[in-house]
Order: structure tokens, then sequence, then C-alpha cells
């Protein structure tokens, strides 16, 4: 039997205030245990909490990027359940009304362009953690602990549609949806602090059906690999189960890395488990029309504009300019770079910095910003690329040299120095060749007799005696020029 998967994913971003969402404790990352919850965060006795206005602030922002209904009025829910490391016993959430209501993400899946509706995004506070492994109580026995530092961390939780049909196309949103709000400043996007969490329904249904099957909710991944491949591992647990008889039950599964495979965690609630109703202590968000308008107008250009711009005015084909907007930071070094060469050279720009830029970044686990060479060093380099100084060969090992900091990265002192400039003298080059020539009847008479690797054969031979220097296309034309002469 054909099967169809659906996936929906809810993801936890933590808001970037300095503060909770309902109380003035901090949310550094890496404070010990308790340190960090005050009076509200643990619930004591006639506490009360306040609403964190940038946390708002945020949740506006992402409603913009993605074209939601920033809604005008939302209202703050008890979600009520019991569990050691939340004080209350509830959760301050949003249920009914929240305040980011539809909105769309566009990403791609290799060269194939995607977009996914959104169901919704609601404020939230987080709660502590529990503490299980290698914890030991006061007589060393062994024990669990709470630590309520992240009580009340401000969240918003982003629900998408079920309409992902692949774990490939679950980690292409996530990572899209990971580099917008790290674009818009609202969360650092910090995967292993917990900054960026992932929750997957994963359900399957025969080809062709229309209602959808079981689902099972995979918990708090933290990490893209992890997410695709809980979700593979899921989605051939949950066909094998049926195809062998059994049935899916709806349940919250946790993902094991260290097995790659997921295993039952508790029963899946539903939201009425939950007796969500208005929190009586806080009042209904109201969000002004003046407000919406002010927090756009501090808004940075969009990646999906930026795409658009990248594509018509420098004609980069629309997957290089997503690739290119995959951070801020990613894309203002491209425009820099593109910005100081010769019109109609930024195609050439784009490729290197998503070949050579990116694989040494790749390879030594560098984001761009850490990039020894500047914008304004890697369009140096492709100028002496342009005017004809080195070929692009050499400007791979000149680009080397800038990033290990020799002449202090300065492409033209790494020429200078090391001697590299490319032969463009007609006469020199001239003179080579007809030594090649010279030295090779037999691979010039294969040539002439129709077999064109003989052409590539005595093209090595001339750049082997020119160590590489000859300017390439001169040394193309002129060797043509003479076999077929």
């Amino acid at each position: 039997m054909a099967w169809e998967v659906v996936i929906g994913l809810e993801t936890h971003v933590q808001l970037s205030t300095q503060t909770k969402i309902f109380s003035g404790s901090s949310t550094r990352y890496g404070a010990l245990p308790n340190t960090q919850a005050n009076e509200v965060d643990m619930a004591l006795p006639g506490t009360l909490p306040v609403l964190n206005i940038g946390a708002v602030e945020r949740a506006i922002r992402f409603g913009l990027a993605i074209d939601a209904t920033v809604a005008p009025y939302s209202v703050f829910a008890r979600k009520n359940y019991f569990y050691p490391d939340l004080p209350k016993n509830y959760q301050i959430s949003q249920m009914d009304h929240p305040v980011v209501i539809g909105g769309k993400v566009s990403f791609f899946v290799g060269d194939v362009e995607k977009t996914l509706n959104l169901t919704r995004a609601h404020l939230e506070e987080d709660a502590g953690k529990s503490m299980h492994d290698d914890f030991v109580g006061p007589h060393g026995e062994a024990s669990s602990g709470i630590d309520l530092n992240r009580c009340g961390t401000p969240l918003l939780e982003i629900v998408t549609e079920p309409e992902l049909r692949s774990a490939a196309e679950a980690v292409a949103y996530a990572k899209t949806l990971h580099s917008l709000v790290m674009w818009l400043g609202i969360c650092d996007g910090n995967m292993q602090e917990g900054s960026f969490r992932i929750d997957a329904n994963v359900s399957v249904r025969p080809e062709g059906q229309k209602e959808f099957g079981t689902r099972c909710e995979v918990k708090n991944v933290n990490s893209f690999r992890f997410l695709e491949r809980a979700i593979q591992y899921e989605v051939r647990r949950q066909i094998e189960l049926i195809e062998d008889g059994g049935k899916v039950v709806q349940e919250t599964r946790l993902y094991d890395a260290d097995r790659d495979e997921t295993r039952s965690m508790r029963s899946k609630e539903d939201a009425h488990d939950y007796r969500y109703f208005p929190d009586p202590d806080l009042p209904p968000l109201v969000i002004a029309p003046e407000w919406i308008e002010a927090v756009r107008q501090s808004m940075p250009e969009l990646p999906a504009n930026l795409r658009s711009r990248f594509v018509g005015d420098y004609g980069l084909a629309p997957v290089d300019a997503a690739n290119l907007t995959s951070s801020r930071e990613l894309a203002e070094y491209f425009e820099q770079t593109a910005k100081a060469l010769p019109a109609g050279q930024a195609k050439m720009a784009a490729n290197w910095i998503m070949g050579e830029v990116s694989a040494v970044l790749n390879r030594e686990e560098k984001h761009i910003s850490e990039s020894p060479v500047s914008a304004a060093m890697l369009a140096a380099l492709l100028n002496r690329i342009i005017d004809g100084t080195i070929s692009n060969k050499i400007a791979r090992d000149v680009f080397a040299a800038m990033w290990a900091g020799e002449q202090g990265g300065q492409p033209d002192a790494i020429i200078e120095a090391k001697g590299l400039k490319q032969i463009s003298d007609s006469g020199a080059i001239e003179g080579m060749i007809d030594a090649v020539l010279a030295d090779n009847p037999a691979i010039v008479a294969e040539y002439r007799a129709g077999k064109q690797k003989a052409f590539n054969s005595l093209v090595g031979q001339i750049m082997k005696a020119a160590k590489g220097k000859a300017n390439p296309q001169q040394v193309n034309d002129v060797l043509k020029s003479k076999l077929d002469a």
C-alpha cells in the first residue's frame, strides 16, 4: 500500500527579552539553579503577573513578517495541569484568542519553492526544568531536582497547518523559520540552550484518503538532524504497525538520539483535558493599529523582499537568492561584495560566497560574521580575477592565504609576495605554446585527426610550463588558432 505522510510542526521560540514575560526576573542562560526565579515565578500567595511589553512587540514583529493578522484583541488563559516544575499548577498561555492568526512561510526543498500556511502564533510562559540525570539528594541518594530558572521565560509558540509531506520538507521549513526569527531579532536561535524547540505531529494515511490518520507528537527535538531522523523513524513505525494489523495510539513520544528511535512518554492530551479558561489576573491584550504601525516602521528588510531584489537587481537564480538570505549577515556580506564589483559580476560574488567562503566556514564551524576575509577583501580578490591579474585557480590559493591572515589578508600584497601575477603578455604566451607544440608533434597530429582530448592535453602542458600563471583564456584562444591554421 502507498502511504502519505502528514506532518504539522509546533515550534517554541524563546523571545529575546531581558526579563520574563510576567515578572522582572532575568532570562539569562546558564545561571545556577533557582537563582533567577522570584515570587511571581514561584507562584507565592499574593503575587500577580504583569505582562512584558517587549514580548508583545516581538510577537507583532513576527506576525508582520509572515503576513499574518495581528489580533487587535487577544486573551491569556490558564492551561491547567500538574507537574513538579510548574509551581502554579497551570501555565499562562493563549487558547481561543491568540495574538497572531494565520500567515505563510515560503522555503526551498532543493530547487523547489514551497509555501506553508501557519495556523497561529501565541504567547505563553515556559515551565521549569526537572533534572534527573546524575542528580543526587543531600545524602547521596538518587533523586530528581527542580530548577525554576526557566519558569516564566517568554515563548512564542508557532503552529503550522498539517501540510508538510516529508521529513525533508519539515526540516527545510524549520530552518527557514529559525533563520527568520533570528533575522527579526526576536530570538537568538540557540537550539542547544533550548531557545528554539520543535514538536512534530506525525501521522500517515493511505494515498487518496482525505481523513487524517491518528497522530503522535514527537516532543522537544532540539536539532534539525534529529528532527529529520525522528520523523523518519516515526513514519516507519506507524506504517509497520498498521501493516501488521495494529493501530496507532494518540500519544506524546520522545526521540532517543542514542538509539535513533521514538518511545512513548504519555498519552496525548486534547485541549479540553487542560480545562482552559481566561486568566482572571490578566486583562485582555489590546493592540492598537498605531502600535502595529510603529513596530512595522522598525522592521528590517524581510528575507522575501531581499530575495526578490537579489533576483531582480543582480540576476541571481531564486534558489541562490534564498541561500544568500539565510541570515541578515550573509545577505549583507553578499551585497557589500557585489556592490564593489563591476556591473554584471554579482553572480561571481554569489558563487564564491556559496562555494569557497561557505566551504571553509562549514569546515571550521564558523558563522559569516566570524570570517577573517571581509566583504571588501573578497571583492578586492575577485576584482583581480576580473581584470586578469590572476586566474580563478590561483585566486583559490590567494583566498586560502587571505583566510590564514598572510600579508594582513590583503590580496594584492599576497599576489605580489608570492609572485602569482598571471602571464597575459601575448608574446610570452605564444612562445610557450610554440615550444609545447614543437615538443609534442604526436599530440598535435591526434588533435588534427579529430581527437578533442588532445587539445586539453596540450593546454595542461602549457599551463605546467607557465607554472599555472598563464591567462587560461589567452592560452586557449592562441593554441586553437595555431592548431587550426
